[in-house]
């Protein structure tokens, strides 16, 4: 294949007539380079690999690079492949090579590059029409699954498919997947032997059905260019050049590609860095970019370490994270050095609880919008995105817009709306029903319905789509325990109406609004002002990140959100989840010498800067919360906070000693036997016992005393209280039983 060839197997609607209309001249190109970037714009001949920080100009460097070779005559325009990975940056790259004046240059994304060629050479390779290609995946695994006669639910059929494709990427067939997940160290969601009979008759499914999925197009394009050396040689006439942006990330599929592509020949420009390798779970391996040299010994090497995007003040603290990294990216770390003026420190912000420091974050944020700010410039990082309902209510609460990036808004995630339809149908039913009509507390209530949805006590092992639907009921679960803090007399009907509210919130319109995203999907983006939120030990590091590996990927993850801000950065973490709990959490361990206060190996931080400040402090910090914070629950015998549910309703420790009047307990007990016996239902559905033991302790004498008791609610106490208080005052119940 000849470069005319190429607008028929690459049509990009640019052609080289067009570029001969651009102003020749190709040092005007380089102006405005920094001197590093120019070395890159310049290094036309041979491998070349830039390792290039956050912020320092990359896709400046490498778009000015392929310009100026094709101004100055050294390079084709048709004959140079750009490849990334997402369509956003191919776009922006072809884009920045418009401006320039370098039409005809192909800026695709791996896989669209792959099928393109393979579309075209389908016929000649293979014969026939080419099979068609599927979107979506999750239905053949479902059938797959159906046909292995294994039951899995949509959370286990997103982590399948995903095992999948991670297989795919790393080159592992179903019969060696086991041995390759145990060699990774990879936590599978199933039982391995049991996802590799998936894989394998996944792959049936699809070949007999006549489709491909989007790894098949990459194994495909790399089988066609191994086993037909004609076409492999007329894809490496048409292309002789080819430019790897975020290098960091390329999968071993890739890779093969990538070589496939190239031959024998080393014009190959890489650009990456090790130090943003957050995506090793699809399969990404920094391996590739640390390696480029020991595969290239006379490879030019140029540094980019000009920080053009944050302020001194922000990259110090980027640094500060790298420098205490350990593991080999680490070892290849790239210290920046910001361009910018100076500007206000970050500021680490410790608040009591979860919701405290929601509302912290949503009033700077509405102060800074005030201030002039304007709200597309602000983003709040999170870590999961089951953390964002917190905030998505808190900004509603301040008036302030929002949307979120790469996740559905919390009441819209399939999960919560079908587990607000169950606990709405159980609030309607649960009058007439005396397992679910205010027998154990609202929390219990909640969890039991969430219960039957997926929801457990314990989380799911790994990560993946079945711990992110976990953490969704869980942050309902949450909810509902904050609610019924918050009001103790509260039915499950109120928490329904509750969720409708919270919903309706957080469902107005928005266009221009402050950006919620979790990490991941904030890499490539930036903003004036950064939150990140929920920086602590169990978030970030994420609980389930358990070796080495993966608490440095975790470090990585931080890093990539510290180098999103430009101007400033807020960081900020909170003691316990909810107002009233327990508060044994810690800032994250990333943070340590780098915060005010703290120490790195015994010694004082060394450059932090900013300070702590308390978000529950009274005077000279953070205003108060928008909402009177309950007290927390405390034991009536030694005074400690309280926090496990059991001894909040007993309102004492468990090993604490008990005051309870016991024959006020036994006659309780007695009456409920009669009540359970009448009614015909279990005695627990009158009372459980710990309710009766707080009110044998407490021995209330006013209805006002027994409404206070944990489980006695207005219901039952319409129709048990009398009873109740008789026999607290030593006389007979008067037969209330039976009126609703």
């Amino acid at each position: 294949m000849t470069p005319a060839t190429h607008s028929t197997l690459f049509p990009q609607g640019h052609g080289v007539s067009q570029y001969s209309a651009v102003p020749s001249g190709a040092d005007a190109v380089l102006e405005g380079l920094d001197p590093e970037q120019r070395e890159v714009a310049t290094a036309l001949h041979g491998p070349v690999c830039v390792l290039a920080g956050a912020g320092t100009g990359k896709t400046r460097a490498i778009t000015h690079r392929i310009a100026y070779g094709v101004r100055a005559g050294i390079l084709q325009p048709a004959s140079v492949l750009a490849v990334t990975f997402t369509n956003r940056a191919a776009g922006e790259m072809r884009g920045r090579l418009r401006q320039l004046g370098a039409q005809g240059v192909q800026a695709r994304t791996f896989h669209s590059a792959a099928l393109r060629q393979l579309q075209y050479f389908w016929p000649k390779a293979i014969g026939g029409a080419m099979p068609r290609l599927v979107d979506r995946k999750i239905q053949f695994v479902a059938d797959a699954a159906a046909a292995c006669r294994i039951r899995l639910d949509r959370g286990e059929l997103r982590d399948v498919t995903a095992e999948i494709e991670w297989s795919k990427a790393t080159q592992t067939v179903p019969a060696d997947y086991p041995l390759a997940v145990a060699k990774a160290g990879r936590e599978a969601p199933r039982d391995p032997a049991e996802i590799a009979q998936l894989y394998s008759v996944y792959e049936d499914l699809k070949r007999d059905r006549g489709v491909i999925d989007f790894e098949d197009v990459l194994l495909l394009t790399v089988a066609v260019l191994q086993d037909r050396h004609d076409i492999a040689e007329q894809v490496r006439s048409q292309y002789q050049h080819f430019v790897v942006d975020e290098y960091q990330d390329v999968s071993p599929l890739q890779q093969r590609l990538l070589e496939l592509w190239l031959g024998d020949r080393d014009s190959l420009c890489v650009v990456g860095d090790a130090s943003q390798t957050i995506y090793s779970f699809t399969g990404a391996s920094p391996d590739h970019l640390l390696d480029f040299r020991l595969h290239h010994p006379g490879a030019t090497v140029v540094k980019l370490v000009r920080d053009y995007r944050s302020t001194p003040q922000i990259v110090r603290l980027a640094n500060g994270l790298l420098a205490q990294a350990r593991g080999r990216a680490a070892d290849h770390r790239l210290e920046l050095i910001s361009q910018r003026d100076q500007g206000p420190d970050p500021v680490h912000t410790e608040y009591a609880d979860e919701p405290a420091e929601a509302e912290g974050a949503a009033r700077r944020i509405r102060e800074l919008i005030d201030s002039g700010v304007p709200a597309a410039r602000i983003a709040v990082l999170f870590r999961t995105n089951s953390q964002s309902e917190t905030y998505e209510q808190a900004l509603a609460d301040v008036a302030v817009p929002y949307q979120l990036r790469g996740a559905e808004r919390f009441f819209d995630r399939p999960e919560v709306r079908t587990a607000t339809v169950a606990l709405r149908g159980a609030a309607r039913f649960g009058g007439n029903d005396p397992l679910l009509d205010d027998v154990v507390s609202l929390p219990s209530q909640v969890r039991a319905v969430l219960s039957g949805k997926g929801w457990t006590s314990e989380p799911p092992a790994g990560s993946g789509a079945v711990r992110e639907r976990w953490e969704s009921l869980a942050a309902l679960a949450n909810l509902a325990h904050d609610f019924a803090a918050a009001r103790p007399e509260a039915t499950l009907s109120d928490f329904v109406t509750e969720l409708d509210e919270r919903a309706t919130a957080q469902h107005a319109p928005t266009v221009q609004g402050v950006t919620l995203a979790s990490l991941h999907s904030a890499k490539g983006l930036e903003w004036d002002v950064v939150f990140l939120v929920g920086v602590g030990e169990g978030m970030m590091p994420i609980t389930y990140a358990k070796t080495d590996e993966q608490i440095e990927e975790e470090r990585r993850l931080l890093y990539v959100g510290v180098t999103r801000a430009r101007e400033r950065l807020y960081v900020s973490w909170s003691l316990t989840r909810s107002p009233g709990g327990r508060p044994n959490r810690r800032p994250s361990r990333f943070l340590d010498g780098l915060r005010p206060g703290t120490v790195t190996a015994g010694r004082p931080a060394g450059g932090a800067s900013g300070g702590v400040e308390r978000g529950f402090a009274v005077a000279g910090a953070v205003a108060a919360p928008r909402r009177a914070q309950r007290s927390p629950a405390r034991c009536r015998v030694c005074g400690r906070t309280l926090t496990d549910a059991g001894e909040m309703k007993l309102m004492r420790c468990e090993d604490c000693p008990s005051d309870m009047n016991e024959g006020v307990y036994e006659r309780l007990r007695e009456w409920r036997e009669e009540q359970a016996r009448r009614s015909g239902q279990p005695a627990f559905c009158v009372f459980t016992d710990k309710t009766l033991v707080v009110i044998a302790e407490s021995v209330p004498d006013d209805t006002g005393a027994l409404a206070r008791i944990p489980g006695v609610t207005v219901r039952k106490l319409n129709r048990y209280g009398a009873d109740v208080l008789a026999i607290c005052a030593g006389r007979e119940p008067g037969g209330s039983a039976g009126h609703d």
